[in-house]
């Protein structure tokens, strides 16, 4: 008997595009009709989005640079930012704010680092920099770097770098790592591919991390394949989408010292058609709370939390890559209620997904000339 997994139907599974050329793009939902309004055009492949008090947004582009970007699309890049591999899926990833950052300034970068700065011959791997923003006009700098986390094995991948930064109330950091697209490192305990870590914000390994025997202490959570989208609920309990192989993307309620099964389960098959791992359950792993099936390679996810759309308030949202399409699950506690997919086919790849604090829905789009766009009510 599967468990904690529900089969759902699709609330709204073609939306009605009605808007002009040139005007905002707007669908009916289920609390009623939404526009998406293009803010900036023109990012190369924009990969997070982060809102900095003042009102301008932080967005980072996989080539490198970190942009601070006006609500009138106004653009300038922030030096200082560590040196990337920008090459397959990696590059400069995610960026995330201390809670203390209207004072400190301090920040959080992921991305892929080359083997060279971690005093290796070759290879790449997930790292995190922590950071001073210095806003300096319309413009800014990064001071005091410091490098804080380094996964333990580079290698030659260009793929799963995973990469998502969550910070808590508390300060410390979660942060998703992929599997680098050699599946067995996920379940190595040793090997910090393929799991969330949960560090200080000095990098440091907190007392209260599960600390499970044959992990690295480094661990929260392991068996995961590629999370790409991370958030915390409002009583802090973290959730994750990840993608799967041929169908098989997740979401996942990620409690400390648990296993979440990759690849010795999955709801999806390998690129070759062939099944993986014993199939979809085995007794001590973990299931998902809702699978995909053909996969949507979902990236970025936040719980609605806003004004602006109350009938949809704590429930999850996230993006679609492949499925080229804005999802919201309808949450019910744990569980997962119905599904709502919204702009499927008209947005393009969204690969990051915020809720602002007016309460309207911010999204990039992954493409050359990637979007920051602002979903909300029409006429707000």
């Amino acid at each position: 008997m599967k468990t904690r997994f529900f089969a759902l139907l699709t609330l709204v599974t073609a939306p009605l595009l009605v808007a002009a050329p040139g005007q905002a793009q707007t669908i009916e939902s289920s609390a009623g009709r939404l526009g998406a309004s293009v803010l900036a055009e023109g990012l190369e492949h924009p990969w997070a989005l982060a809102f900095l008090p003042d009102g301008r947004f932080l967005v980072t582009e996989r080539a490198g640079r970190l942009l601070i970007v006006a609500a009138d699309g106004a653009r300038t890049p922030v030096d200082g930012v560590p040196e990337v591999v920008a090459r397959g899926q990696g590059g400069l990833l995610d960026v995330a704010l201390a809670p203390d950052f209207a004072e400190s300034g301090r920040l959080y970068l992921s991305y892929a680092a080359p083997a060279s700065a971690a005093g290796l011959q070759r290879g790449t791997g997930t790292a995190v920099m922590a950071a001073r923003l210095v806003l300096d006009g319309d413009g800014g700098r990064l001071e005091a770097q410091d490098v804080i986390f380094r996964m333990n094995r580079f290698d030659n991948s260009n793929r799963h770098f995973g990469s998502r930064i969550v910070v808590g109330a508390d300060g410390n950091l979660f942060v998703t790592l992929g599997d680098r697209g050699t599946m067995d490192r996920a379940q190595d305990g040793e090997d910090l591919a393929g799991g969330v870590v949960r560090i200080a914000p000095d990098g440091s390994i907190p007392a209260d991390n599960p600390r499970i025997e044959g992990w690295a202490a480094e661990f929260w959570s392991i068996g995961h394949r590629n999370p790409q989208g991370a958030t915390l609920r409002d009583d802090g309990v973290l959730f994750a989408v990840e993608h799967g192989a041929r169908g098989g993307d997740e979401l996942n309620l990620v409690t400390g010292g648990r296993n979440y099964g990759w690849p010795v389960i999955s709801y999806g098959r390998d690129y070759s058609g062939l099944p993986i791992g014993v199939g979809q359950e085995q007794e001590g792993l973990e299931q998902p709370l809702h699978y995909w099936d053909p996969s949507i390679s979902p990236s970025g996810l936040d719980f609605y939390q806003g004004a602006l759309i109350p009938e949809w308030e704590g429930d999850l949202l996230l993006g679609g890559l492949s499925g080229n399409v804005l999802v919201r699950l309808d949450m019910d506690g744990d569980a997962v209620a119905g599904e709502e997919r919204l702009f499927q086919g008209q947005l393009g790849r969204i690969r990051d997904v915020r809720v602002g604090a007016d309460g309207a829905i911010y999204l990039l789009t992954d493409a050359p000339d990637g979007r920051l766009l602002r979903v909300a009510p029409e006429g707000e």
